[in-house]
């Protein structure tokens, strides 16, 4: 006795042969039924490769952008944390290791950092991560050593950078 999930899928597969245009073109109807999305394996078994490999891209794209943003938002907090308490909690200023001109001038800097990150990891999250086929140990530290590290030091950098501009015009 054949499984009913079974006469289901052999359905769905002989009710998908495309209909005949003449010019080879399927053209879209209000009554499409998403069924049609699918992709078909049977006339090019190699696609089943191209779809795993844009799977472990996009895992790959959102692992290393959230890795970045991990290490992005702890260095962020070494600016704004010392600055901002530094005044009420004395101790707080020898933390303050990026040497930040003043509480102001540190937050301003962090915000116009965050938002200059966010329109700079835009291409990266539309294009993606390349993938490569490597072991996952190798990916992991590559990924690590690029968007960790990357994560942790261009905030200590752009935010610095950003703070000897904005205490300048801010004072």
């Amino acid at each position: 006795m054949p499984h009913p999930f079974l006469d289901d899928v052999l359905q769905l597969h002989d009710a998908h042969d495309p209909p005949a245009l003449g010019d080879g073109e399927r053209r879209p109807t209000p009554d499409r039924d998403p069924r049609d999305d699918r992709v078909d394996l049977d006339s090019n078994p190699t696609k089943l490769i191209e779809i795993v490999a844009i799977g472990k891209q996009l895992l790959i794209t959102r692992g290393s952008l959230t890795t970045f943003s991990i290490a992005n938002d702890v260095a962020k907090y070494f600016a704004i944390i010392p600055a901002m308490f530094a005044v009420t909690y004395p101790g707080l200023a020898t933390l303050n290791v990026m040497g930040l001109a003043s509480p102001k001038s540190a937050i301003l800097s962090a915000v116009i950092f965050n938002a200059l990150v966010i329109v700079a990891l835009i291409p990266l999250a539309l294009r993606g991560v390349r993938y490569e086929p490597r072991s996952a140990a190798a990916l992991l530290r590559r990924n690590l050593l690029l968007y960790g590290l990357g994560g942790v030091l261009a905030p200590f950098i752009g935010i610095k950078l950003i703070d000897l501009l904005v205490s300048r015009v801010v004072g």
